[in-house]
């Protein structure tokens, strides 16, 4: 039967003990995460939040309801146990920060009693993640999940006192704002007192970090809860954190500064990972020219290499075609993989055709100079010789190309490229190679809308000189916008913004917007640029990707106390749900019921 506390406080928690408390009477209060009863001596294993404390009872040493009581303990029961520190007489235990003490128990009290929990707390659970996110409260009792939830926490503290430190202002931006579909899809909120009306939950706090900008807190900052309403990946989840700034008077050179050196303090505080400044900068073609990639990882090779120009004359049709329409023929050396087998290289075509491509072609060069190939029959032996130069391919490599439009041949090669270095082991995990990409598009073109859009967003500043091609060849704009990689995962990303009337609205109209339209959807912040706007530039980051990266996790589920699955519901509560016919008829609303499909 649970009790109270009655009046005993708790002094420490149980990893704080170490051997300099021996001798010291000490409260403890926690969970039972075993109990093995050895007769006259039971021992109980009590866990909290900091880690495991051995405590024991001894028949004999304590008084009789207490021992009767530990007796009947089980896994998950909360105890407090009130004793005195001693060393522990049995062998130390070198796996937990309190192997070399225990607690010679004098009082025990059972706070609450559990039912057996559907799966054991223990660290890297082999539970299926389904039954674990279901029971996430138990899940979250798990160590190695704590240690991710305190770390997000840490984290957190730093970031603050750093952007403190350096003279921003947290300031909180509304969560009820209004739809701006130009992006990924809105969460709306419907208003009962405005029927018919609705609320948008924030993509980001962008106008409203650029608007503060115009109002004078020339460094802002927040760490901003955003929802988009978007397919989910294991980096992506509807509802989301970021770390947030926007700062005026500056250009990227400023914020890409100070962002470095967040970056290397947080590095150093919680990894003691020392990061080389300046960051490596590379502009957004070259890292698609020789990645495949604007998030490439640089801890490894296996660069792409064009060989358009060697091929294009060539007598394999699948190359010259793609040389003559505007696309292009690149490759890969996956180096000392010459001996691969058929099966594993038909895996990567069917990976190729995932990504896009019609097939890919492939050249095994054998150790005695010959080779066997998907298309070398269709070649002549100097064209053949001419190519394997190109791709610096030496006996015992195996080449792998693709041919098709640029964005096809990105796609496929620089995914290639990452499964392929996954695979065969070439991945440092312990590395941490940071790259800022630069000089983005400022537009891509939409095959399903038909028209150009903005890469990043409409306020994103151009560069200068490329102003004059945003309404005759929109693909020569480059944005001034930024993304920080690490590791081919991209943290966080951002821009110089338009502060500029006559920039802003020929950009507008680039994207398609009337000027009736433009103010419709934006003519909160157009308006405020009437009346003196900074320049101003910011960036945000991926604060869970961030904290994942960090705590060497392979799912951004496991750094977030209560995410979501897939489809965008939580296990836990069943949310979304139905609601009650009469909060529908608040809103005005009437849920039409889906028709069947054939």
């Amino acid at each position: 039967m649970a009790e109270s506390m009655r009046g005993l406080k708790r002094t420490c928690r149980c990893a704080e003990l170490g051997e300099k408390d021996i001798g010291r009477e000490v409260t403890v209060m926690g969970w039972v995460q075993k109990q093995r009863n050895k007769g006259g001596i039971i021992f109980v294993d009590m866990r909290d939040r900091s880690g495991i404390l051995q405590i024991i009872f001894e028949d004999g040493g304590i008084d009789k309801k207490y021992f009767a009581m530990a007796e009947k303990l089980r896994s998950e029961f909360v105890i407090a146990v009130k004793g005195n520190v001693t060393a522990r007489s049995g062998a130390v235990n070198e796996n937990i920060a309190t192997g070399a003490i225990e607690i010679r128990a004098e009082e025990l009290r059972i706070l609450s009693e559990s039912d057996t929990p559907p799966f054991p707390i223990e660290r890297n659970s082999k539970t299926k993640e389904e039954l674990r996110l279901k029971y996430r409260y138990l899940d979250l009792r798990r160590p190695d999940l704590q240690e991710n939830i305190l770390l997000r926490s840490r984290i957190a503290q730093i970031v603050r006192k750093f952007l403190t430190d350096e003279g921003f202002i947290e300031i909180e931006t509304p969560m009820l704002t209004k739809s701006t579909p130009e992006g990924a899809r809105d969460y709306l909120v419907p208003s009962r007192v405005h029927p018919g009306s609705f609320y948008a939950l924030p993509q980001s706090p962008q106008l409203f970090k650029q608007l503060l900008m115009c109002s004078g807190y020339d460094r802002y900052f927040q760490i901003a809860r955003c929802f988009r309403d978007e397919d989910l990946r294991a980096d992506r989840q509807p509802e989301f954190t970021q770390i947030d700034m926007e700062l005026s008077f500056v250009d990227e050179d400023d914020v890409m500064d100070v962002n470095e050196r967040l970056l290397k303090t947080l590095f150093k505080e919680i990894l003691d990972v020392d990061i080389e400044l300046p960051i490596q900068r590379m502009a957004w073609q070259e890292a698609m020219d020789r990645f495949g990639s604007d998030k490439p990882d640089l801890r490894f090779g296996m660069e792409l290499k064009n060989v358009t120009e060697v091929v294009k004359d060539c007598g394999f049709a699948v190359f010259a075609r793609a040389a003559s329409t505007g696309g292009s023929v690149r490759g890969i050396n996956a180096e000392g993989q010459g001996g691969m087998s058929r099966k594993k290289i038909d895996e990567l075509v069917k990976t190729a055709k995932d990504f896009g491509a019609n097939g890919l072609a492939w050249l095994s060069v054998n150790e005695d100079g010959t080779y066997k190939s998907s298309f070398a029959k269709f070649m002549q032996e100097d064209e053949l010789k001419a190519l394997i130069a190109a791709m610096d391919g030496k006996p015992g490599d195996l080449l792998l190309f693709a041919a098709d439009r640029d964005k096809v041949v990105y796609d496929v090669l620089g995914n290639l490229r990452l499964e392929l270095a996954e695979s065969l082991g070439l991945i440092d995990k312990d590395s941490y190679k940071f790259l800022w990409v630069t000089e983005f598009p400022e537009f891509e073109y939409s095959e399903e809308q038909g028209r150009y859009l903005a890469m990043h967003h409409p306020f994103t500043m151009p560069f200068e000189e490329d102003i004059q091609y945003i309404g005759s060849s929109p693909e020569k704009v480059r944005a001034r916008a930024y993304d920080i990689v690490l590791n081919g995962t991209e943290l966080g990303g951002g821009s110089v913004r338009i502060h500029q009337d006559d920039v802003q609205e020929t950009m507008l109209k680039a994207l398609g917007f009337t000027e009736e339209r433009a103010h419709e959807q934006f003519g909160f912040l157009l308006d405020a640029f009437r009346y003196g706007v900074p320049p101003h530039a910011g960036l945000a980051y991926g604060f869970d990707r961030l904290v994942m990266l960090m705590a060497k996790q392979d799912n951004i589920r496991d750094v977030i106390a209560f995410p979501k699955v897939k489809d965008a519901s939580c296990l836990m509560t069943s949310a979304p749900d139905t609601v009650e016919d009469i909060q529908l008829e608040e809103l005005g609303i009437q849920v039409k019921e889906a028709e069947d499909k054939a």
